[in-house]
């Protein structure tokens, strides 16, 4: 049976990647052909398996980011409260994947401390921006909550603050003016999506200084510097009565960063040296690697050789938080005798912020406004930018398709891609390498940069595993449990920890929604689960329902028909036409055989079933029909929305009563 013609995109999805779970429209490169009509020979119960298959494959690909539901809620009736003299651990993010939702909870009496609060931008589902982490747990310990303490400033460890803050408000610790700035514009950013006017108080403790903060009897906190790709992280030192927790964030042991500002592995040495450290919490992100990862100082050189032989207009693509590699960019820039501009909102913002807080030096009058960039000679500008990994409507996304406000990229330019494909990412990356390469410019990706003539572009913000182990030797836990990774990535964070001498029993690998727990006598056990889960948000900041995300991939893959048919309700009879709208199903204008048998299959549905059952049942039995109709002819099942409209009469030609409405849903 030949499948019918699709629908023709929209020209300006035309780069948008095809969501795995849809289907081409075409075959073989070539549009399909009109459906061709013939006696229906498919069964009524190959029609319904058909349909009861594409909601199980929904059902999977939305389970999959195990979305929480409202009616899990009930689950937390069965969590026990904490034991008397010992701490919990509740994990509410963070341990499925890299980059996933980062958020914990430790509790000991009548206090609770959180841990970070981030989104996963990883969530591939129609309409949804990014998930939070479901935050019913915290319903039961809302009269504890002390504190939010904030490792760093990255989106996938604050983006959740002001939905979780807006229900259990408490301070908010970070180590240093620029992580607490970042946590402000994402409160600013919520504030005006979602028209609140949420204004957390903001706690900055002296990292350098080694400020503690005596939270309350049971919790005392410090933050330690640490080196990531993201200015002033921190690891999170947190003293209870039973025990010191150490959480590294994310991070590297980078001996030269550009910012001079290392490690503090004096005080990390010590705290192995005080031997108080139960339990260390690490970065897993890089486990998977040997070795070291390199110094950002590597790069300097790289960006100095590119710039002194680009003869054209210069473009760097950078994550919009690695302010470090702004600064080198900037550098050579000055170096260079070219001004620089900056282009994408995230750039922007983040600059200002880096600015203001003293993080990013930039020489007065070397600073261009993106509107004057084609106004200033072609070899005298930089340009740092979003959009490197290929992210719809990102700045040099839009140059490299031709859509930019100020600039038409052209073969004199050189581009600069500092960064490699985020995995899962790598469809959009080689795209836009391949429009980068159709416009001819000169080209420079980490990936290839052998290949490209320069030195490396590009290093990892995650330690590998020698400073996994190194870090194990220099805090001396009872206990590790790796986190920021899924459970792959964290049994490698646990090799680390056995090379540095640690039992396999005392390495901890739980999963989100686990409570672990520990007693005074440095005794771990399982506590049991509290409700975990994703929480779907889409780009306004309302919440999107797993249901709802469900029908969408449902109208994805198959499409949707709405038939609508206005009845007699004595006699039964249509009086009017069958109306048929259909999105993503068929493309009308060339099946219009397959329209109109359609309509004569309802029209005989009508005056068969109509009198002789009830209004539900005839709804239900006009949807197995049709299901059974479009299947046979189309081999598709789409979602089918069934409208009835009944007309009543009182046989006098008098004013007929108010019409009966129902969608069928």
């Amino acid at each position: 049976m030949v499948k019918p013609r699709m629908q023709p995109k929209n020209p300006e999805e035309k780069r948008e990647k095809v969501n795995k779970y849809q289907n081409n429209s075409k075959q073989n490169g070539q549009p399909q052909q009109r459906v061709q009509i013939s006696q229906m020979t498919t069964n009524r119960g190959e029609a319904m398996r058909a349909g009861r298959r594409n909601f199980e494959t929904a059902d999977k690909a939305v389970d999959r980011w195990n979305v929480f539901e409202k009616h899990h809620e009930h689950a937390v009736s069965s969590v026990l409260p904490v034991a008397n003299n010992r701490l919990r651990v509740t994990f509410l993010g963070g341990l499925e994947g890299i980059g996933e939702k980062n958020m914990m909870v430790l509790e000991y009496g009548d206090d609770a401390i959180i841990v970070d609060a981030g989104f996963d931008l990883s969530v591939d589902l129609p309409g949804v921006n990014y998930a939070i982490p479901a935050t019913t747990y915290l319903e039961t310990i809302k009269h504890k909550i002390r504190a939010y303490a904030i490792t760093h400033g990255h989106m996938d460890h604050i983006a959740a603050l002001p939905y979780v803050y807006e229900q259990y408000p408490a301070p908010i610790f970070c180590a240093s003016h620029f992580c607490s700035e970042m946590v402000e514009k994402q409160f600013m950013s919520i504030n005006e999506e979602r028209g609140t006017d949420l204004q957390p108080e903001r706690i900055v403790l002296n990292m350098d200084d080694h400020e503690r903060y005596v939270l309350t009897p049971n919790f005392t906190i410090e933050f330690l510097r640490i080196t990531h790709s993201i200015p002033d992280c921190s690891t999170l030192v947190i003293d209870t009565p039973i025990g010191r927790v150490v959480n590294t964030g994310d991070f590297r042991l980078d001996p030269e960063p550009l910012d001079h500002h290392p490690s503090d592995v004096t005080r990390l040495k010590q705290i192995g040296e005080e031997n108080k450290t139960l339990l260390l919490m690490t970065d897993s992100t890089n486990a998977r690697y040997a070795g070291r990862t390199p110094t950002e100082h590597t790069l300097q050189q790289s960006f100095h050789d590119i710039f002194a032989q680009a003869r054209g207009r210069i473009f760097v693509a950078i994550f919009s938080t690695n302010m470090n590699r702004v600064q080198m960019i900037i550098n050579s820039a000055v170096a260079a005798g070219r001004k620089v501009a900056f282009d994408g909102r995230g750039m922007m913002q983040v600059s200002e912020i880096a600015v203001r807080t003293g993080n990013l030096k930039i020489p007065k009058g070397s600073v261009v406004a993106m509107r004057e960039v084609p106004n200033v000679k072609d070899d005298q500008v930089v340009v740092v930018c979003t959009g490197g990994q290929g992210e719809p409507n990102a700045a040099l996304q839009r140059m490299s398709i031709g859509e930019h406000k100020h600039i038409k990229l052209k073969a004199e330019d050189t581009v600069v891609v500092s960064s490699s494909p985020i995995p899962g990412n790598e469809v959009r990356y080689q795209q836009i390498g391949n429009d980068l390469a159709e416009i001819g410019v000169h080209l420079y990706r980490q990936v290839t940069h052998d290949l490209d003539g320069c030195g490396p572009l590009h290093v990892s913000g995650h330690a590998n595993q020698d400073e996994l182990k190194e870090m194990v030797e220099m805090v001396k836990p009872k206990y590790l449990l790796p986190i920021h990774g899924g459970m792959l990535d964290r049994k490698y964070g646990g090799m680390a920890g056995i090379d540095a001498g640690l039992s396999k029993d005392n390495i901890l690998l739980p999963k989100n929604g686990s409570m672990v727990e520990f007693d005074s006598n440095g005794a771990v056990y399982d506590a049991g689960e509290a409700p975990a889960g994703a929480v779907l948000v889409d780009q306004t900041g309302a919440v999107v329902p797993g249901l709802v995300a469900k029908d969408r991939l449902l109208m994805s893959e198959e499409g949707m028909v709405v038939v609508m048919l206005t009845i007699d309700k004595k006699s039964g009879r249509l009086l009017t036409s069958p109306d048929i709208i259909t999105r993503g199903f068929i493309y009308i204008r060339d099946n219009a055989e397959l329209m109109d048998g359609l309509r004569a299959e309802l029209k005989r549905a009508a005056s068969q079933r109509f009198t002789r059952v009830d209004l539900d049942r005839f709804k239900q039995e006009l949807k197995d029909h049709i299901s059974h109709y479009l299947y046979e002819h189309t081999r598709r099942s789409p979602v089918l929305i069934p409208v009835v409209n009944v007309i009543g009469s009182n046989g006098q030609g008098t004013a007929r009563p108010k019409p009966q409405f129902d969608s069928g849903r």
